[in-house]
């Protein structure tokens, strides 16, 4: 069981922090040309199902990793939709 627990600490870190050097760019650049308005909505909506669903479960690396990742995909939407230039 443990080794599940690491594999998915593991996996919840490496998709988390696959996300910081996008939104580390776009607001330092506030430039969001180049990434779809759609799919970051979508994909936003969809951590927040996961996250909800890591609460339903008292998941811990599913709440984290899934809160941390919502926040840095709701700055990025907030650069495309008010900032962008």
């Amino acid at each position: 069981m443990v080794h599940i627990e690491i594999i998915g600490i593991l996996a919840a870190t490496l998709t988390t922090t696959s996300f910081i050097p996008q939104a580390y760019k776009i607001i330092k650049t506030k430039n969001t040309d180049g990434i779809s308005l759609s799919m970051y909505i979508f994909f936003s909506l969809g951590v927040l199902l996961w996250l909800i669903y890591g609460i339903f479960l008292n998941n811990l690396p599913i709440i984290i990793a899934n809160s941390i990742t919502l926040c840095l995909a709701l700055i990025i939407l907030y650069f495309k939709i008010f900032k962008s230039k």
